[in-house]
């Protein structure tokens, strides 16, 4: 028995089953009622139009399986990837389907929306060609960055096509994914080039001092022994307690004097290295680098080397460690409240998308009296009532903010003020 779209390719169904087919009330399995529509949108002009506004709303799920499918027929998905016709949701699963030819994402990548440039952008299928990439980098809706980003992604895919393939045996020197790194500190150097030239020699200086940050303390202890003091022969502790013996009478002092030579100076214990001797490591690692050597650094680097870096004096290096692709939310949480950090970075965490969601870094920037006061304003209006209860009493943070965290946990609380 022939299929359905077949007897409808050749007219062999009456206007009553072609209008049917038109809004999609057939019963054919959701992929072959697609095709129809497609095939009724791009030819037929009586039921094209309702075809279209059909398709316009088909359920999603059944959509993105046709979108994703290598064998969809070629007319379905060069329908589904047309501007005009073309819905966000399906964008992903239609860029990855190598059925779709590289020739049309090419033409998108030239001319394509904003929306479709975001798009691209997260497709792994664009970075592996180097074609896609410099298209994108010139696509008028591309940031400068972003074209400067892609364009060196493309030069690294185009340079790595020309080396030779490691033998099987040889395990990869860099892990997967070295080559984005590479390509987003290139972006990032040359959109802050200008700021770059200007602090190229400014040295290592975090915030707070480098004695709170190997220790973890606002304010040193008192002085510790020196080096000579520490050397100092036993002898002399022993020639103080004999001295000290003069001054006494009777059979104490004696005994004393006897009992002086058997002690022993005090010696601190030899500690084992942990990890505290590995951030002195990292410490030492990180001041010896210039500005760029930090920047690369703070987006290639582990999570202790972050944590060092965000405190970085220097406003480029700090703001690098948020373009770490390694970073975790938890990390940012702990950013967003920590006090010695530029405000620039501060200002620069919800700017992310990603952070911009995660309810505890939006808490502790506007609970830290070091985020900018319009930043915490604007912030406040997604804080829980709990929360804006606890901010109303903070002392630390400003006088405004404790005002509309009250005037905010009222409204909340009480439904006869919300409409004040």
């Amino acid at each position: 028995m022939p299929r359905m779209i077949d007897l409808i390719r050749s007219s062999a169904v009456p206007a009553t089953l072609m209008q049917a087919a038109a809004r999609g009330a057939l019963s054919v399995p959701p992929s072959e009622m697609i095709e129809i529509l497609v095939y009724l949108a791009n030819h037929n002009k009586v039921f094209g139009q309702q075809a279209r506004m059909t398709l316009a709303g088909w359920d999603e799920k059944s959509s993105l399986e046709v979108a994703a499918d290598a064998k969809a027929p070629p007319e379905v998905l060069e329908y589904f990837i047309a501007p005009e016709n073309l819905r966000p949701r399906l964008l992903p699963s239609l860029l990855e389907n190598p059925a779709v030819p590289e020739a049309t994402l090419l033409q998108m990548a030239e001319k394509g929306s904003r929306e479709i440039v975001e798009a691209m952008r997260q497709s792994a299928r664009v970075h592996k060609s180097p074609a896609i990439l410099r298209a994108l980098s010139a696509n008028p809706n591309s940031t400068e960055r972003e074209a400067k980003q892609e364009q060196a992604e493309a030069d690294l895919a185009s340079a790595a096509d020309t080396i030779p393939a490691r033998p099987a045996a040889v395990p990869a020197e860099e892990p997967s994914g070295t080559a984005e790194e590479e390509a987003a500190i290139a972006a990032f150097m040359a959109e802050h080039s200008k700021e770059l030239a200007l602090e190229a020699d400014k040295p290592f200086q975090p915030l707070g001092g480098m004695y709170e940050l190997e220790v973890g303390l606002a304010e040193p202890p008192a002085a510790e022994p020196t080096h000579e003091d520490l050397a100092a022969p036993a002898e002399s502790a022993t020639a103080i307690v004999a001295a000290s013996t003069e001054t006494l009478s009777g059979s104490a002092g004696p005994a004393l004097a006897a009992a002086a030579p058997a002690r022993k100076p005090h010696v601190p214990p030899k500690k084992a290295k942990s990890a505290d001797a590995e951030r002195g490591s990292a410490l030492q690692k990180i001041a010896q680098l210039d500005v760029k050597g930090r920047i690369q650094l703070a987006m290639k680097g582990n999570k202790e080397e972050r944590a060092i870096l965000v405190r970085d004096g220097t406003k480029l290096v700090a703001l690098a460690v948020l373009e770490n692709g390694k970073i975790t939310d938890g990390e940012v949480e702990k950013f967003a409240s920590q006090k010695n950090v530029l405000e620039a970075l501060l200002r620069q965490i919800p700017m992310k998308r990603r952070f911009a969601k995660n309810y505890n870094v939006i808490r502790n920037l506007v609970a830290n009296p070091r985020t900018p006061l319009d930043v915490s304003l604007a912030l406040m209006k997604n804080i829980l009532a709990q929360d804006l209860k606890n901010l109303a009493s903070n002392k630390e943070v400003s006088e405004t903010i404790r005002k509309l965290a009250l005037k905010m946990f009222k409204q909340k609380t009480d439904p006869t003020k919300k409409s004040h």
